[in-house]
């Protein structure tokens, strides 16, 4: 099964991301378009997953934008690599689990190749390190097509947590590449790439 990948250059706007995603859920189903992998960034943007809060905003001035993904409040900003997918269970094993254990599997690969131990905890969804979360995984699945995604903060603006309860977590278990002393990041979007193709055609 191919899945087609594109990355975006440029900051996409998160409700125009989504209104894209939500058109190629569709396609897939219909059996229109292929799979999909999308790597990007946006701009700052903050959003609430179908288990958020009220009192997860601390700052009231923020505006929130509600998405049908898991999870709770979550910050998207510049410096935060996002990795969108469509992925059709129908045609592989109908087990949810199995893909969130992909999905952590892989992100832990992608740190690993600049040498970050990285882990997964099943009490608090994402990837950690050193005991702060270093990416964010919200999934929807629809007629068994698993959709939305998961972030890794690269260099972005740590500081714009503060503003929420992340995740319904401490705002300070938040980190970065950039918080654990990374410069520089080569070769990020094709260690994605190449990490999550792999690990997808396994499912």
């Amino acid at each position: 099964m191919s899945i087609e990948v594109k990355i975006s250059k440029k900051r996409v706007n998160y409700k125009k991301a989504m209104y894209i995603l939500e058109k190629r859920v569709e396609n897939v189903k219909k059996g229109l378009k292929k799979e999909f992998i999308w790597i990007l960034e946006h701009p700052t943007t903050f959003t609430g997953g179908i288990r958020s809060k009220e009192s997860e905003i601390l700052d009231k001035r923020i505006k929130v934008v509600k998405t049908n993904r898991g999870g709770k409040i979550t910050l998207h900003n510049p410096g935060q690599r996002i990795i969108y997918f469509v992925i059709n269970l129908n045609d592989r094993k109908k087990d949810i689990r199995l893909f969130i254990n992909t999905i952590e599997k892989s992100i832990i690969e992608v740190l690993e190749k600049y040498n970050i131990k990285a882990y997964s905890d099943r009490k608090n969804i994402g990837i950690w390190v050193k005991n702060k979360k270093i990416s964010a995984i919200g999934v929807r699945v629809k007629n068994w097509i698993a959709y939305h995604g998961c972030s890794i903060n690269i260099n972005n603006d740590l500081s714009y947590y503060k503003k929420i309860v992340p995740c319904g977590l401490n705002n300070k278990m938040v980190t970065s590449f950039k918080d654990l002393g990374f410069q520089k990041v080569k070769g990020l979007n094709e260690n994605i790439k190449k990490i999550f193709l792999r690990n997808l055609s396994k499912i």
